[in-house]
């Protein structure tokens, strides 16, 4: 960007500053469940399919996929958890906190069909694998 078009420069800041935060507002949403509110994020995720399967990847670091719940409801696969921080690190003084915490909920429509859910780690995600059957 040049030096001599400051106007420009802000509203292209303003822009970017503007696309941020709505990126920001969209992961995050309020769920409401047992008479309660809950503020939730979604993970971002990657869907892959072959012929035998869909291997759905959820980033997710440090997250043990044993805490991980993925139920298939009326053809929509529901990825949740809770992300926290470990013990060791709620005392200490944060200096940046990037990765969500708290509840997470990701939801799926899946094409039609019967599957099998296994799930696994894998390079700092979350794998679920739906075989079909």
């Amino acid at each position: 960007m040049s030096n001599k078009d400051p106007v420009n420069w802000m509203l292209s800041e303003a822009i970017g500053s503007l696309a941020r935060a709505e990126r920001l507002r969209q992961q995050f949403f309020v769920l409401q469940s047992a008479g309660r509110q809950e503020t939730c994020w979604e993970p971002p995720i990657d869907v892959l399919e072959t012929d035998a399967e869909l291997l759905i990847l959820i980033a997710l670091p440090g997250v043990d996929p044993d805490e991980v719940e993925a139920a298939i409801d009326d053809g929509v696969l529901i990825i949740s958890g809770r992300r926290t921080l470990p013990a060791e690190l709620r005392n200490a003084r944060i200096h940046r906190l990037e990765l969500p915490q708290g509840r997470f909920e990701r939801r799926i429509v899946l094409p039609v069909g019967r599957y099998t859910v296994t799930r696994f780690a894998v390079n700092g995600c979350i794998a679920v694998r739906l075989a079909k059957s």
